[in-house]
């Protein structure tokens, strides 16, 4: 188990972040999940967005099986339910049409129905998850930008990164979950109205290895001078001075 302390300390002096960072971990069985410390158990059922949102906004450790959620698209995406293809329920609601539905629920990324049993999620810092394998991010936009730039700092890539719409959680741990890769979303209106996400925050759903990495990369550009928050130079001022400052020949 890592200790996340001195990391997220980092984070925090760099970001100023609100919202605490937490871990994901998916299970092979229920009685893994269960042995984590302190575990919670729902007495009813939610959705991911509300478990996820217990562990970032209330500091809980919670474990779920597809039985906690309140239907088959929250399980889906983390790999405790199979994938709706049609998505008949979503036509007249969230789409005009079932090609458009059936189009959305095929977009997006899931992981693979059939290995896990369970999930769990708790603040990182808890360190209660024994191998987390993602950590979620919430953020304004002025502070993933800074998070983005330091995770390009060193073996620079471009991110393209997807907006299924609703069902965003697609885009942020459940691309991470399947992939690996940092994913970047703008939470959707069941991850607001259920998961309290506040209108200002979007979501980075990333490694822990890839979150060492952007910490790393912000410290440096924060010696650079780029750091959050990022102050406002002036509409009308030249902007000779400012740049000059940034990137001034040595």
């Amino acid at each position: 188990m890592t200790d996340y302390t001195a990391l997220l300390a980092d984070l925090n002096a760099l970001l100023r972040i609100k919202t605490t960072v937490i871990g994901m971990q998916l299970f092979e069985t229920v009685a893994e999940m269960e042995a984590i410390p302190r575990i919670r158990r729902p007495k009813t059922v939610h959705t991911t967005d509300q478990i996820v949102s217990m562990a970032s906004r209330m500091g809980w450790t919670v474990g779920i099986t597809q039985a906690d959620l309140v239907g088959q698209q929250c399980g889906a995406v983390i790999g405790l339910a199979p994938r709706d293809e049609e998505g008949a329920r979503y036509v007249g609601v969230w789409h005009g049409d079932a090609e458009s539905a059936a189009a959305r629920q095929q977009a997006l990324t899931c992981v693979p129905h059939g290995k896990y049993a369970a999930m769990a999620v708790s603040p990182l810092e808890s360190g209660r998850l024994p191998a987390p394998k993602i950590c979620l991010v919430y953020a304004t936009p002025g502070q993933m930008i800074i998070l983005i730039n330091g995770l390009q700092y060193r073996n620079y890539r471009k991110f393209e990164w997807s907006v299924v719409g609703e069902t965003a959680c697609a885009d942020s741990w459940g691309r991470a979950l399947a992939t690996g890769e940092p994913s970047l979303s703008l939470p959707c209106f069941a991850e607001r109205r259920y998961g309290g996400v506040p209108d200002e925050e979007m979501l980075m759903a990333l490694s822990p290895a890839d979150l060492a990495v952007a910490v790393e990369g912000m410290k440096v550009l924060a010696k650079n001078g780029l750091r959050y928050p990022i102050p406002p130079y002036g509409i009308q001022m030249d902007p000779s001075l400012g740049m000059g400052g940034s990137y001034k020949k040595t």
